[in-house]
């Protein structure tokens, strides 16, 4: 790969820019688009460094959009050559995933700000009052679904005894979900659940 341009950064931070407005189901969902604009149409990865930053990003703890940084920072390093490749590399990274960041941040940021400076609005009440009850499905769904998976009464009652303690207190007292989170943790560790 030849030596890269402000216009090559400046359409590697565009297109990554667009996708972050259409990675609904997370980052992950635009990858067919990136291995289109990156392998095939520039040519400024190869099929095994695009796949291969998605497996390492998956494997590593950390979120997933971690992918996004390691391809960029392929294409840095792919284009830089001596010297210059550990800051084209840097590079790389940094304007991918200020692409893929910007705009959906903005647009949440947003419309959250918008939201709350009109919660009064009729339309902004019923949107939360008809998101609430979704919201506390969706979270019983998986309280069940994590807590289902151990079904012997016998030997997991604790499990189980921790997970309607956990809702009694979300639903009937004012601690922050960070604390009964905490002990949770901590009961975990100490192999008590």
């Amino acid at each position: 790969m030849m030596e890269p341009t402000a216009a090559h950064w400046l359409d590697l931070f565009v297109h990554f820019a667009s996708l972050s407005l259409l990675g609904v189901g997370g980052t992950i969902t635009t990858a067919p688009d990136m291995h289109r604009f990156l392998v095939n149409q520039n040519g400024w990865l190869s099929d095994t460094q695009f796949t291969s930053s998605i497996a390492l990003s998956q494997a590593a703890p950390g979120p997933n959009v971690l992918f996004v940084a390691l391809m960029g920072w392929s294409v840095g390093l792919n284009a830089g050559g001596g010297a210059a490749a550990g800051t084209l590399a840097l590079l790389g990274a940094m304007v991918s995933m200020a692409g893929i960041l910007i705009p959906s941040s903005v647009l949440t940021y947003t419309a959250t700000s918008w939201l709350h400076r009109n919660r009064e609005l009729r339309s902004v009440r019923a949107f939360k009052a008809g998101m609430a009850p979704i919201v506390i499905g969706l979270l019983v769904s998986t309280g069940w679904l994590l807590t289902g998976s151990h079904d012997n009464p016998a030997r997991d009652w604790p499990l189980w005894l921790l997970t309607v303690c956990a809702a009694l207190l979300v639903w009937r007292t004012k601690i922050h979900l960070l604390w009964i989170l905490g002990a949770g943790a901590l009961l975990g560790a100490i192999g008590l659940v």
